[in-house]
C-alpha cells in the first residue's frame, strides 16, 4: 500500500494551504552514502565494461586518457561538493544550477542528467551476460534487461538496506579488482614507460601510434569511467548532517574508485601478453591465461554480481531525480503526483518504475551509440554545474556556511574550458542526438513552463535545509 505522504515524510504545516516541499528520510551517514556512492561509480563495471572500449581505441594509452578524465573529475567533483552543501536535494545538479543560475539553466542541466540516469543503467546492465558466460550462456540484451527488472525490485525497498546490500556486492568487486591488478603485476611484460607512449594493434595483425588527438575523441568515455560520484548529490536529502557530509562523501568517492579503476588498469597493460591481447580487452581471458579456468570463473561471477549491484544503486539514485522533479512541478500535475507517490519504505515507487522499465528497453539498443550519446551528456552536465559554481558565492548564499571549493573561481572556468573543447571532439552523432534531445526540451520549456513560473518549474528545498 502506498501513500503519497508517508509518517517518515514532514506534512504541510497546519493552515499551509501550499504545503511544504515533501522530505525524504535522512538515514544515511557518510560511510553509508560513500557505499551507496561507490556502488553507482561501480568500479568493477567501469573497469570490465567501459575500459575494454578504451583499450580498443587507445591500446597503451588507455591509462593516460583515464588519468586526464579523472584530473577533470577533482575539478568537478569540488564544484559538486561545494554546491552539493549549499542546495542540499535529490534534484541533485539541476536543483544546484536552477537555484544560482537560473531556472532555464537548471532546465538544461536536468535534460542531461535525465539523458544519462536513463542510459547508464541499460549500458552497465548489459555486460552481465559476457561475465556469466563460465557459467550459462545469455544473450546480452535479455540479460542486460533481466538486470534492469531486478535492480527496479530492489529499489522500491527500504534504502538502509539497499545500502547494506550494495555494500557486500561493492566487496566482492573490490576484491575482483585486486585480483586482477595482482596477477598483472605478477606477469608484468612491459614497463610503466610504455604507457607513455600510445600503440595500439590494427586489423592486420600489425600495431599503429595513438595520439593525443585520440585520447581527446575517448574523452567522453574516460570521464563516464568514474561518473557516479555525483550520487551523493541526489542523495543528499537522506544524507545526515549534509552540510558536511556530502562533501565528505562525493570527495571519497572519487578518491576510491580511481584508485580501485586505475591501479588494475595499470596492471593489465604491463601484464597483458601481447598488444593483440590488450587492445581485444577480453579481461576474464587474460586472467585465465595468468592463473586458471577456476580463478576466472570466479572474477567472471564476481563482475556479474557488481553489474547487479550497479544497477540497484543507479535505480536509487536515478528515481530520486524523477522524485525531485515532480515535486517541483515540471510535468502536468497528474505526472508530477505520480513521481511524488511514495511507498511505505518512503521509496518513490512509480519514479522507480519510471527508470527501470524503459531502462530494460534500452537494453535492445545498440551499446556503443549508447555509450557515445552519455559520453556527451555527462560532458555538457559537468559544464553545466561548473557554470553553477561560478554564481555559487553571490547574494544569500555567499555568507551560507557551507563546504567551499579551493582555487574559486579559477578551477570552474578551467572546467568550462577543457569540457567545452572535448565536446566538439566527440561522436558527431552522439553530439546530434543529445542536441536535438536538448532542442526538444527546450522548446517544452518555452511553450509550457516558462509561461506558468509560479506553479511550474518550482524548484524547492526540503524545509529543514531553505536558507
Amino acid at each position: 500500500m502506498t501513500d503519497t505522504l508517508p509518517p517518515q515524510v514532514a506534512s504541510p504545516a497546519a493552515g499551509d494551504t501550499t504545503g511544504s516541499p515533501k522530505k525524504l528520510a535522512r538515514s544515511l551517514g557518510v560511510v553509508g552514502g560513500t557505499l551507496l556512492t561507490l556502488s553507482c561509480v561501480t568500479p568493477a563495471s567501469s573497469l570490465f565494461v567501459i575500459v575494454p572500449d578504451l583499450f580498443a581505441d587507445l591500446g597503451t594509452f588507455t591509462l593516460m586518457a583515464i588519468l586526464i578524465g579523472t584530473v577533470i573529475c577533482i575539478a568537478v567533483a569540488f564544484c559538486y561538493s561545494e554546491l552539493g552543501t549549499l542546495v542540499p536535494s535529490a534534484g541533485g545538479e539541476y536543483a544546484m544550477v536552477g537555484t544560482l543560475a537560473g531556472k532555464f539553466t537548471g532546465w538544461l542541466v536536468f535534460i542531461q542528467s535525465l539523458i544519462v540516469v536513463m542510459i547508464v543503467p541499460s549500458i552497465i546492465a548489459m555486460g552481465t551476460a559476457e561475465y556469466l558466460e563460465p557459467i550459462i550462456h545469455l544473450d546480452p540484451e535479455w540479460a542486460g534487461a533481466a538486470v534492469m527488472i531486478a535492480a527496479t525490485v530492489a529499489g522500491l525497498l527500504d534504502l538502509r538496506a539497499n545500502a547494506w546490500i550494495t555494500g557486500i556486492f561493492l566487496v566482492l568487486e573490490v576484491i575482483a579488482c585486486a585480483v586482477v591488478a595482482f596477477l598483472g603485476f605478477g606477469h608484468s611484460e612491459r614497463g610503466v614507460s610504455s604507457m607513455l607512449h600510445g600503440t595500439v594493434a590494427n586489423a592486420s595483425g600489425g600495431t599503429s601510434g595513438v595520439g593525443f588527438a585520440a585520447i581527446l575523441t575517448a574523452m567522453g568515455t574516460a570521464l563516464f569511467v568514474t561518473q557516479g560520484f555525483s550520487t551523493a548529490i541526489y542523495l543528499s536529502e537522506e544524507l545526515e548532517n549534509p552540510r558536511k557530509n556530502v562533501a565528505r562523501t562525493v570527495l571519497w568517492t572519487l578518491g576510491l574508485s580511481a584508485a580501485i579503476i586505475i591501479v588494475p588498469v595499470t596492471a593489465i597493460t604491463m601484464g597483458a601478453p601481447d598488444l593483440s591481447a590488450l587492445t581485444e580487452g577480453n579481461i576474464s581471458q587474460l586472467v585465465i591465461g595468468w592463473s586458471n579456468s577456476g580463478v576466472g570463473t570466479f572474477i567472471s561471477l564476481c563482475i556479474a554480481l557488481a553489474i547487479i549491484n550497479a544497477g540497484i544503486v543507479m535505480v536509487i539514485q536515478n528515481s530520486r531525480v524523477l522524485f525531485a522533479s515532480g515535486r517541483d512541478k515540471a510535468w502536468p500535475e497528474p505526472v508530477n503526483k505520480a513521481f511524488g507517490t511514495l511507498n511505505r519504505f518512503s521509496a518513490p515507487w512509480i519514479s522507480t518504475l519510471a527508470v527501470g522499465i524503459p531502462g530494460a528497453v534500452l537494453c535492445f539498443v545498440p551499446q556503443s551509440t549508447l555509450i557515445n550519446i552519455t559520453g556527451v551528456a555527462v560532458a555538457a552536465l559537468y559544464l553545466l554545474v561548473a557554470v553553477g559554481a561560478l554564481f555559487s558565492r553571490r547574494g544569500r548564499h555567499k555568507d551560507v556556511p557551507a563546504w567551499r571549493q579551493p582555487l574559486w573561481p579559477a578551477l570552474p572556468v578551467l572546467v568550462i574550458v577543457a569540457l567545452a573543447y572535448t565536446l566538439v571532439k566527440l561522436d558527431t552523432t552522439a553530439l546530434w542526438w543529445t542536441l536535438g534531445i536538448t532542442a526538444a526540451a527546450s522548446l517544452y520549456w518555452a511553450l509550457y513552463l516558462r509561461p506558468r513560473p509560479e506553479t511550474r518549474w518550482v524548484i524547492t528545498l526540503p524545509e529543514d535545509e531553505r536558507v
